[in-house]
């Protein structure tokens, strides 16, 4: 007994899918935790102002939702080592994914935002 051949679609045409859900910046509900990684060098003005400018905005808009470790590589080279730090200050945004990376002093608080997809961009 033969079995009935599957539809395929035509060359070059796409079936639809079943529709899934896509995160979009500033989706995450206000349960996610954040899990953030501060690379700093040593007592830097930079290193300092990045660590002022991320608590301030981890304070303002995650809301104790936050895990923020700061890192000096100075003492710590071998942790900027394996994630392949190649400057500093760093911000890595582990979780919620997809993984970032920011670079710089954090001073430009609308690009934080959107780098910790906590807002969309205009």
């Amino acid at each position: 007994m033969k079995k009935p051949r599957k539809k395929t679609a035509a060359a070059g045409k796409r079936t639809p899918r079943s529709p899934r859900k896509m995160e979009q910046p500033g989706s995450h509900s206000l349960q996610t935790k954040y899990v953030l990684r501060l690379y700093i060098n040593g007592s830097t003005l930079k290193s300092k102002l990045a660590v002022e400018n991320i608590k301030q905005v981890c304070e303002q808009h995650l809301n104790g939702r936050y895990d923020l470790e700061i890192i000096d590589i100075c003492r710590h080279a071998n942790l900027a080592r394996d994630e392949q730090i190649v400057a500093v200050p760093t911000l890595i945004k582990r979780l919620p994914r997809p993984l970032r990376r920011l670079i710089g002093d954090l001073s430009d608080q609308n690009k934080v935002l959107f780098g910790l997809d906590l807002k969309i961009r205009e």
